[in-house]
């Protein structure tokens, strides 16, 4: 068996990896905007410069969301105590029905060392159902009972 903090510390650095990664792609999309946000420096513009520049001013805006969004979530991914753990709370990963979640913020599913792995932030509803129980004990969402099989 892998050392749990060593699997542990994998799922961690791919939960980083993965926010960064959607960072790097927000600011992408928000420079590139921003770009064509700019006139030139011809002395003239017409009417369809100034609002292609306007348009792509307000695209560029509407990308800064997704920028401070993923900006917060690294923040809060650095600031969890990922140290084993045997209850459910922030930095923990939980194993209930055959799937592993991540205790930190939400993600699309994501695999390490061939185990599927989504994060879930703590104001979900169904961390809220869980939250300080141990292995071998259960809690309902959606209408289903859940026993927790796992803890790291």
């Amino acid at each position: 068996m892998t050392d749990r903090a060593a699997q542990k510390q994998a799922v961690h650095d791919k939960l980083m990896s993965l926010e960064a990664a959607e960072l790097a792609a927000a600011k992408a999309h928000y420079e590139a905007f921003l770009k064509e946000a700019q006139l030139g420096d011809r002395e003239v513009h017409d009417k369809d410069d100034l609002v292609a520049a306007r348009e792509n001013r307000d695209l560029a805006a509407a990308f800064d969301a997704p920028v401070q969004a993923h900006h917060a979530k690294i923040d809060v991914i650095e600031n969890t105590d990922f140290a084993l753990t045997d209850t459910v709370g922030p930095g923990a990963v939980v194993s209930f029905g055959g799937r592993n979640f991540v205790v930190c913020v939400s993600t699309t599913r994501f695999d390490v060392d061939g185990k599927t792995y989504m994060g879930i932030s703590m104001q979900s509803p169904i961390y809220l159902a869980m939250k300080d129980l141990r292995v071998g004990e259960s809690f309902a969402h959606n209408g289903q009972d859940f026993e927790i099989e796992d803890i790291m």
